[in-house]
C-alpha cells in the first residue's frame, strides 16, 4: 500500500483514482452520489474487484479525490461558457417593432484647441419615440461615463431594452456595452 510522508498508509490508491476519473469520463460527470451508487453497484452486484475500495467512499470523499492532483492529471474537465442572450452592444440596428427602449447611442468629439482635448459628447435617441438625452464628458473613460448612462437611462420615461451604436463609437459598444448590462 502506498503511505503518505507522515507514514500512513492512504485508503484510496493512485489506481482508485485513475478508476474514478475513467469512471467519470464514462458516466458524464455525474454527481457523487450517483457516481458512489455506481461504484457500490458495480462492487456489490457486477463484482468488479476493482471497484471495492471504491464501493465503500463517502460523497464528501469522493469530492476531495476529484479535486487531487493525480485526478486532474487524468481528468482534465473543462465546462464551457455559456453565452447569453443580449442584445445590448450589438453592431446590428435594433428592431424595436413599434416599443420604445431601443436607444442609438452616437459620441461625438468636439475637437482639440491648441493642443489640449476637447470634451465628447454622448447623444442617446430612442429609435421609436425620437427622445433624445445630450450630456458631454471631459473624457470617454469609465469614469466619466458611469455617471452620464446612470443618469441617461434613468432619464428616459420608459424602460431601456435595448442598445446600438454605430461604428464610431467602439469604445461605446465594447466597454459600455458591459455595463449597460449592469445597469440594465
Amino acid at each position: 500500500r502506498q503511505r503518505t510522508l507522515k507514514g500512513f498508509s492512504r485508503k484510496y490508491t493512485e489506481e482508485d483514482i485513475r478508476l474514478l476519473a475513467q469512471t467519470d469520463e464514462i458516466h458524464g460527470n455525474l454527481s457523487g452520489p450517483a457516481i458512489k451508487k455506481i461504484c457500490e453497484r458495480a462492487w456489490k452486484i457486477f463484482g468488479e474487484t476493482k471497484y471495492e475500495r471504491l464501493a465503500g467512499i463517502s460523497v464528501s470523499h469522493l469530492y476531495n479525490l476529484r479535486r487531487s492532483a493525480t485526478y486532474r492529471n487524468v481528468r482534465a474537465y473543462f465546462d464551457k461558457t455559456r453565452p447569453k442572450a443580449s442584445s445590448i452592444g450589438e453592431r446590428r440596428k435594433p428592431q424595436p417593432q413599434g416599443r420604445p427602449g431601443y436607444l442609438r447611442v452616437d459620441t461625438v468629439h468636439q475637437g482639440d484647441l491648441d493642443g489640449i482635448k476637447g470634451v465628447y459628447h454622448i447623444n442617446a435617441v430612442d429609435e421609436v419615440t425620437q427622445i433624445q438625452i445630450a450630456c458631454s464628458v471631459e473624457k470617454i473613460s469609465e469614469h466619466y461615463l458611469i455617471p452620464i448612462l446612470e443618469m441617461q437611462i434613468r432619464d428616459f420615461p420608459f424602460v431601456v431594452l435595448g442598445f446600438h451604436s454605430d461604428n464610431g463609437s467602439e469604445y461605446i459598444n465594447k466597454r459600455v456595452a458591459a455595463l449597460l448590462d449592469k445597469l440594465l
